[in-house]
């Protein structure tokens, strides 16, 4: 049951390699997670960050749990209770902005696989002395952007990062070209008013013009 970090970050790893982009879901209601989780991995988006930030959230993540080759995470992870829960509705992976030992030894002991956020190099380290060596760059844009995450890599070279926060599909490339960035966060390729309209060809067009970053 329990998962250690080294294995936890393995596995962070693994899923942010699929695609260079992660989108960063807020979701109102539920009945739009399906079909807009269809849209973005038919767009070549697998992997989901649905945010516990609505009250319809571990709903949703049901949900896109079901479709296939899809890859449903938690974001917004902060409280013990929180991964449990998100554990239970299918989440295979959570994303938090920071990270405490309380949040750490729960995700550890509930066999979920953090991506655990740092904004500093003391914050990285601390995570790194831990064995996380995958980690969370946020809030990427409001922290310096990716002149920051080249900075803060080149005395952590064994770190990797997934950038997030106010980065755009114009700002993108400035991220994904840097050696020490394995994908970026990005809620652009599902805004919401394409959610509340059911416009999922429009989603599914963003998505594949985010997948060839």
């Amino acid at each position: 049951m329990g998962l250690k970090p080294k294995d936890a970050s393995a596995r962070t790893r693994e899923i942010c390699a699929l695609a260079p982009v992660v989108p960063v879901l807020v979701i109102d209601n539920a009945a739009s997670a399906r079909p807009l989780a269809e849209a973005l991995v038919a767009g070549g988006l697998p992997v989901l960050e649905v945010t516990l930030r609505t009250e319809a959230a571990l709903d949703v993540i049901r949900e896109m749990a079901q479709v296939k080759g899809g890859v449903v995470g938690a974001g917004t992870v902060l409280t013990p209770q929180d991964v449990h829960a998100a554990k239970e509705a299918g989440a295979q992976f959570a994303v938090s902005p920071g990270a405490t030992d309380v949040l750490l030894d729960a995700c550890e002991a509930e066999g979920l696989p953090l991506l655990a956020g740092a904004a500093t190099a003391s914050e990285a380290m601390k995570l790194l002395e831990r064995g996380y060596d995958m980690l969370k760059f946020f809030p990427a844009e409001a922290s310096g952007g990716a002149a920051a995450v080249r900075a803060i890599g080149a005395p952590l070279p064994q770190i990797m990062f997934c950038p997030t926060g106010g980065i755009s599909m114009a700002t993108a490339r400035d991220y994904l070209s840097l050696s020490n960035v394995a994908c970026i966060g990005g809620s652009w390729v599902a805004p919401k008013d394409l959610v509340q309209t059911g416009a999922w060809d429009q989603i599914e067009a963003l998505a594949k013009a985010a997948s060839k970053l």
